[in-house]
């Protein structure tokens, strides 16, 4: 019987939407209508640019959001694509919280929780963090099988992202806090049939050397 071939390895490149008018203030959540600010429309081109010197897309995901499509759409343009949505990319719910000033939510006793043991929190009347992780695990395990030896631009949110790539390196959920994503950064994670191989996390410079040592 011949051998079986391994499947091809799929470089991810997980992009946080860029700056909007509440970034560092507000908790927008999933709330809808949230735009892209000036800045944060610049930094979607620039990634762009930046992605465009690294290696050929071949497809270009986002969660649903204005934010992140919006952040998508420089991207897929570059490279003749459309960009296609997946839920499982989308933002934590954060249910009651949704709207509620950062600074406000800093004083609550449960963002202690949030920051020190967050796999032992759910948001009222929202998502749990291992819910988010597992959810945007999973949106890549689809995405990696659907384009093996490819490379494949997904673009999300800070705390999705953060799990993502705490998963990847095998770093616990109560840690991820620890990690941090800039607006239109990227985190290059290279999906095989082993252990993934994380290339970069939250790079916001040059990728025309990023490769896998």
């Amino acid at each position: 019987m011949p051998a079986r071939r391994r499947p091809k390895a799929t470089l991810v490149l997980l992009v946080r939407h860029g700056h909007t008018p509440t970034t560092g203030k507000v908790l927008p959540g999933r709330a809808k209508g949230l735009h892209l600010s000036d800045d944060g429309r610049k930094q979607a081109v620039a990634v762009a640019e930046r992605i465009g010197s690294l290696a050929k897309v071949h497809a270009v995901y986002a969660s649903p959001l204005e934010r992140t499509r919006q952040t998508a759409a420089p991207i897929a343009k570059a490279h003749g694509l459309k960009v296609q949505t997946d839920k499982g990319l989308l933002e934590v719910d954060i249910g009651e919280w949704t709207g509620w000033e950062l600074k406000r939510a800093a004083k609550t006793e449960e963002w202690k929780t949030v920051q020190n043991r967050p796999s032992a929190f759910r948001f009222p009347g929202g998502e749990s963090f291992l819910e988010m992780q597992g959810r945007i695990v999973d949106a890549i395990e689809r995405i990696r099988a659907d384009h093996p030896g490819e490379t494949v631009v997904a673009v999300s949110h800070a705390d999705p992202i953060k799990a993502a790539a705490a998963d990847a390196v095998g770093t616990p959920l109560d840690l991820f806090q620890r990690i941090v994503i800039s607006p239109c950064s990227v985190t290059a994670i290279l999906y095989g049939d082993s252990s993934p191989i994380t290339l970069t996390v939250n790079s916001t410079g040059d990728l025309e050397a990023l490769a896998p040592s």
